[in-house]
């Protein structure tokens, strides 16, 4: 008798944490944390996966006296000390239509044509910064950017704004990885560290790169034959297609 107004508060409480999560999210899509103006072009993303202005992000590494320390303080608060340099950023290169009826630009996967936001769970790629629904990019790992070609592996497909523990997590560790090995979120030497011999900078590559083992980089064969069955034809064709010119 008392386990239905329970289960129908929890299904409330659930409601509204997504409410409230979808909310948020949405908020992060659309304003630079640290300016909290609306993030334009150029927009870049630390190692964890959060949007900023480009612009927010040099104006808070120059040394400024204009700068207050509580606003100094506030900047550090959103950074987590992530961003000590621009090497530890990468410019995410959106593709982008003009939305008419809102007067404003729609952010779009360039494989599947989802719009990229906070009900679309997006990655971008490094070092190229190319995003794309995850979706698309997923079966793709460990071969070369539909865009650009620039090779990648699973390591380097970075989860924009996540909101799951195990991407967050994920996210985590390959930064720490890339600290110990002397490199940045964007794959370049860390600033200050010492330059090492060129075949163990090619190593320490090699091992930061090196997909694993359940992730080895995919024919294009394997990968043609597991694109996700709920795609479309349409989009598995430019699928394919893409990933056609990336084996050429």
């Amino acid at each position: 008798i008392h386990s239905f107004p329970t289960r129908r508060s929890s299904d409330l409480n659930t409601s509204e944490a997504k409410a409230t999560q979808l909310e948020s999210q949405t908020h992060a899509w659309t304003y630079c944390p640290l300016s909290q103006r609306l993030l334009s072009t150029p927009i870049v993303s630390d190692c964890a996966g959060t949007l900023y202005n480009k612009d927010a992000i040099i104006e808070h590494l120059l040394p400024s006296d204009e700068s207050s320390p509580e606003r100094k303080s506030d900047h550090e608060e959103v950074l987590k000390g992530r961003v000590k340099s621009l090497r530890d950023v990468v410019e995410v290169k959106f593709q982008t239509e003009k939305d008419e009826v809102a007067k404003a630009e729609r952010r779009l996967c360039p494989v599947t044509s989802k719009e990229l936001g906070p009900t679309t769970k997006s990655v971008y790629l490094v070092p190229c910064g190319h995003a794309f629904a995850e979706v698309a990019i997923r079966e793709v790992a460990g071969v070369a950017c539909m865009e650009c070609n620039e090779p990648f592996v699973s390591e380097n497909i970075i989860t924009i704004l996540p909101t799951a523990t195990e991407d967050i997590e994920r996210l985590d560790e390959r930064i720490k990885r890339l600290r110990d090995a002397g490199l940045t979120h964007s794959l370049k030497r860390a600033p200050g560290t010492k330059k090492r011999k060129k075949h163990t900078e090619t190593d320490t590559k090699e091992t930061i790169e090196r997909p694993n083992s359940e992730n080895e980089v995919k024919s294009k064969n394997e990968v043609q034959s597991k694109i996700p069955a709920g795609i479309p034809d349409d989009v598995s064709s430019t699928l394919q297609l893409k990933i056609g010119r990336a084996h050429v």
